[in-house]
């Protein structure tokens, strides 16, 4: 059965719009924004990874290190160990790409999007959405 709880939901539905800013930036062809396109794919699987939390009962505090959240997540679902190397990808993209000295290009947003895109299936798969939202977001 799908989540219920409103916070779980309301990270589902957060998670979705950064999905959706990523995807949507990877596709633009005139001055795209690779950088964008990293951060919201670490955003991304940072809210679903939340979402999974929030659901289980599972305190996380205030994190953006996908490494540290799923060492909170794997006791509960061993499979989300098989994520580690997309996790470790993803996670540098949560400052790195935010200020001056730390760029990306377009091989790191490709590969960002992919990451982003198998924690994304896990945590849907895991909390029963099915692979798209009916419509749009959440």
């Amino acid at each position: 059965m799908p989540p219920q709880n409103p916070l779980t939901l309301e990270w589902i539905d957060q998670a979705e719009g950064d999905f959706a800013t990523a995807r949507r930036e990877l596709r633009v062809r005139i001055a795209p924004n690779h950088d964008a396109v990293c951060f919201h794919a670490q955003q991304s699987a940072e809210k679903y990874m939340k979402a999974l939390l929030q659901e289980a009962v599972i305190p996380f505090g205030r994190t953006h290190n996908l490494v540290g959240l799923l060492a909170l997540l794997v006791p509960h679902m061993p499979a989300w160990e098989d994520l580690r190397r997309e996790l470790q990808v993803l996670s540098a993209y949560a400052v790195m790409v935010r200020y001056p000295g730390g760029h990306s290009d377009k091989a790191m947003a490709r590969e960002a999007f992919r990451a982003c895109s198998l924690v994304r299936d896990r945590a849907r798969a895991d909390l029963d959405l099915g692979k798209e939202p009916p419509s749009g977001r959440g």
